[in-house]
């Protein structure tokens, strides 16, 4: 008769294979109609700058002859000039948006992260950038071959599905995607209807990342809090820094030198790394202008800087680099302006970094400070993903604070990256 055996692990060798990403097992095969199903956007630019579009994942009905895809009539350049113009309307419109107050020319959108007092305004203006968003998405899928037709009618109904997905754009073209919008008028009105409302969003794409050694279990999480000291007061800084002092084990870096210090080490131990300073874009003597960052001093610190100095660590069996990086910093989430020119966090994700998160255009400071707050304060519960917590406070920021931005914020991986104290 068949019995079950008892069997003691003396060793494990395998690692349980973590270099390998979890595959679903038993009853995870069949999810609960709960929870999201998975779609995978593969978009693929040739040397000549045409576009060929490909889904995949259990969204996708079956097809019986291959994977939906289709060449698209749009190229890569007007797509990407098409969603810098995007971004810019969310400046200007948004953002930048003044009304002169006692003779006072005000920035009143940009003064405060609750939007509640100018509802009316908010969901007209809202209302503007998912016509432009749909707009975004219009262009991509707009090609009127039999492929491009076909390919639209299945991937927008499956964009409109009222079952949130988990989406994961793949690609080296970087867009916007949480800014993107179906129509409005199909879709409960414009605060619906962006995709970063409706689903968990994130980019991939660029290097396979370095393999990273299991550090072992820790009784606290390991964070940085890199900083501009002239932001101490603004917002709620005050807060998220009490946060990260009580409930984990924080190092406070003020000046560029002891940032790129640590990240020269092989053992870089932190589990959450978030940067409150200043971005912006600098000349470099090409036609396309690179983001740096800055701390309290006025040393930049861009994408060759962590290039520098992580590809010069011997990756071995024993190297360890796979924090969560929050670069709360105007343009951290934006892509680079041309393909040569490397992008920040898909530095930091090339060395291991186990997603970055950040905002794609000027972001007002009180605005940036009680969104760093709230998803910091899910993040360290370890009981949500970053992209659960980018849904969440999309919808929390909407419905509370009649305020749009936390759209902008871009997820680059990080998808399922949840706080564990036992990796």
């Amino acid at each position: 008769m068949p019995q079950d055996l008892t069997v003691d692990i003396r060793s494990n060798p395998s690692l349980d294979y973590t270099v390998l990403p979890r595959q679903r097992t038993g009853s995870d095969k069949n999810p609960s109609r709960s929870e999201p199903l998975d779609l995978s956007v593969v978009l693929r630019q040739d040397h000549g700058g045409d576009l060929d579009l490909l889904i995949l994942g259990s969204a996708v009905p079956r097809v019986r002859t291959r994977s939906p895809r289709a060449s698209l009539s749009i190229t890569a350049p007007t797509l990407v000039r098409k969603a810098a113009r995007l971004r810019t309307m969310w400046r200007d419109r948004l953002v930048g948006h003044t009304e002169t107050i006692d003779g006072e020319v005000r920035y009143p959108l940009a003064e405060s992260a609750d939007l509640s007092a100018h509802a009316g305004l908010m969901d007209r203006l809202t209302g503007e950038m998912a016509e432009e968003g749909a707009y975004l998405l219009d262009c991509l899928l707009g090609g009127d071959t039999h492929e491009e037709r076909s390919l639209r009618a299945l991937f927008t109904d499956i964009l409109g599905s009222e079952r949130s997905l988990r989406i994961s754009f793949d690609s080296d073209i970087y867009l916007p995607w949480p800014m993107l919008s179906l129509d409005p008028r199909d879709h409960g009105g414009p605060w619906g209807s962006f995709l970063g409302h409706r689903h968990q969003i994130e980019q991939t794409g660029g290097t396979w990342p370095e393999y990273d050694f299991p550090w072992g279990a820790r009784a606290q999480a390991i964070t940085s809090l890199n900083t501009d000291t002239q932001l101490d007061s603004v917002g709620r800084a005050p807060d998220v820094r009490k946060l990260l002092e009580e409930r984990s084990r924080l190092t406070v870096r003020t000046e560029a030198g002891p940032l790129l210090e640590a990240l020269s080490g092989a053992h870089f131990d932190e589990d959450l790394m978030y940067f409150w300073c200043h971005g912006h874009f600098v000349d470099n003597g090409s036609p396309h202008p690179h983001l740096v960052l800055r701390l309290s001093d006025e040393q930049h610190i861009d994408a060759d800087s962590i290039e520098l100095r992580r590809r010069r660590i011997d990756y071995t069996a024993r190297t360890r680099f796979k924090p969560f990086v929050l670069l709360n910093a105007c343009h951290a989430g934006q892509p680079a302006a041309a393909p040569q020119l490397e992008h920040l966090g898909r530095a930091l994700i090339k060395f291991g970094a186990d997603g970055v998160l950040g905002p794609q255009i000027e972001i007002p400071q009180d605005f940036a400070s009680e969104y760093a707050y709230e998803f910091l304060n899910l993040y360290l519960s370890g009981n949500h993903t970053a992209g659960e917590i980018s849904l969440e406070l999309v919808r929390r920021f909407a419905e509370g604070f009649r305020n749009p931005l936390a759209l902008t914020y871009s997820l680059h991986c990080g998808l399922d990256s949840r706080l564990d104290l036992s990796s």
